[in-house]
């Protein structure tokens, strides 16, 4: 597999090129709690109604998992893991590093997320580096909204719109559901993954793919199905997945409860 699965391995140097002239100035977002990761980027999130004093949640892709890429039909759920995150300050400076205690969920199925819990609370971060959490909305996204896609390996901002949705996004051995389809401005790179896609200052889904060579739904090369069955292909698309789900899924003390009630993400 190339560089979007793998994660970043591409060099500065190459990424600064790559990204052409849309600086992380010209957005409205900024990089105040995103985070990177040693081969992705993340954010620390947070449900509006969760309260302070919940230990907070780090997320990213479940391709960014450290212990590789879940089979298709695979569901991860607390499992131990000790992995550190870089947090940033909002001109996406080293704000401090955060350590997990467990992966609450993660997968590659219908979605690509993983959502690890740490062993500090919201309210500790907010105390030992002035930095809040990003608000994942519980609300389904709106076409043609205006997005930020907020890399923390980077630390660079992709501004530009939702394109549409896509019904099924096939890529190799795995499928998501209900994808978001951005314009062309968003030109994301390998190391992007698991960026937040913010829009109206709210989190409201998890930057994954994008068709790099203009293959038909192969690895880094997905392809889009509609609910006839046709298949299309979007050379140099890229694509993320919707969070919107995700609040339902979690208990007040950010744990995973996949049969509470409203909870739809995939189950072991």
């Amino acid at each position: 597999m190339t560089r979007r699965l793998l994660g970043a391995l591409l060099t500065a140097a190459t990424a600064t090129v790559l990204l052409g002239t849309t600086p992380a100035s010209a957005a409205a977002a900024n990089f105040a709690g995103t985070v990177a990761l040693s081969n992705c980027s993340g954010s620390v999130v947070k449900p509006a109604a969760t309260p302070d004093t919940a230990p907070a949640l780090v997320m990213s892709n479940g391709h960014c998992l450290e212990t590789g890429f879940p089979a298709p039909g695979q569901v991860i759920t607390n499992r131990s893991s000790s992995r550190t995150f870089t947090l940033l300050n909002a001109s996406g400076g080293n704000a401090g590093t955060l350590r997990a205690k467990k992966i609450v969920y993660g997968t590659m199925t219908d979605t690509d997320v993983s959502l690890y819990q740490l062993t500090t609370t919201y309210a500790q971060i907010k105390s030992s580096y002035g930095i809040s959490p990003l608000e994942l909305s519980n609300a389904h996204p709106t076409a043609g909204a205006a997005i930020d896609v907020v890399s923390g390996y980077w630390k660079r901002i992709y501004s530009c719109n939702i394109d549409g949705f896509v019904y099924r996004l096939k890529e190799g051995s795995w499928t998501w559901k209900d994808s978001i389809r951005y314009t062309s401005a968003c030109q994301t790179i390998g190391g992007t993954s698991g960026s937040p896609i913010v829009s109206g200052g709210k989190v409201v889904g998890v930057n994954n793919t994008g068709n790099e060579d203009g293959q038909r739904c192969t690895d880094n090369n997905p392809c889009e199905v509609d609910q006839a069955g046709n298949v299309t292909v979007h050379y140099k698309t890229n694509y993320g997945q919707e969070t919107y789900g995700i609040p339902a899924c979690l208990t007040a003390a950010n744990e995973i409860a996949l049969t509470q009630a409203g909870c739809t993400l995939p189950r072991p």
